[in-house]
């Protein structure tokens, strides 16, 4: 899967390092198309960065080719950080799904590369014990710029864990950033 990506996504700076962003949306719905932009958005300013961000959407794979929750488990499987935004006004049944199946499908040194952050705000029993029950990283933002503040730190800290061999690549992967 994460030679597919390669050859999907459009080429960034560091084009290896594959940031998969999931939040609460649903493609081509249009009552979810605020949400969306603001995934979007956050996927494009990482982009802007020099890393190879991107949505499930992006690489155009086929439901009926592979189904939504295998698709989900193979994106985060194949990417250097997963990252789950969850602002407060997100509808999250399905990203709660999703973040569940991630998060009981990866190793406990894959944590490493999952930051689930959400909007200050955003307040529930679940959230709070994502950092407790998996050991996952859990930030909090107030605007788009804390955002990508939050995110780029902590995507500069998996970048510097794989450099000094802390943190395993990625399955496929080696040091050629």
């Amino acid at each position: 899967m994460r030679d597919r990506l390669l050859d999907t996504l459009d080429s960034t700076s560091y084009r290896r390092f594959l940031v998969y962003v999931m939040g609460p949306y649903k493609s081509h719905v249009t009552e979810n198309e605020e949400m969306y932009d603001f995934l979007e958005t956050v996927r494009d300013d990482l982009r802007r960065e020099g890393f190879n961000a991107f949505l499930a959407t992006d690489p155009d794979i086929p439901l009926d080719e592979m189904d939504a929750g295998t698709q989900t488990l193979e994106f985060a499987r194949a990417s250097n950080v997963v990252l789950f935004v969850v602002p407060h006004d997100g509808k999250n049944l399905g990203v709660g799904i999703e973040v569940g199946a991630v998060l009981e499908d990866v190793t406990d040194r894959q944590r490493e590369r999952i930051l689930f952050v959400h909007e200050e705000s955003m307040r529930s029993a679940m959230i709070g014990s994502i950092g407790d029950r998996w050991n996952v990283d859990r930030r909090t933002f107030t605007d788009e710029d804390e955002l990508l503040e939050e995110t780029k730190r902590f995507i500069a800290d998996v970048v510097r864990k794989e450099d000094l061999g802390e943190l395993p690549f990625p399955p496929g992967e080696g040091d050629d950033f």
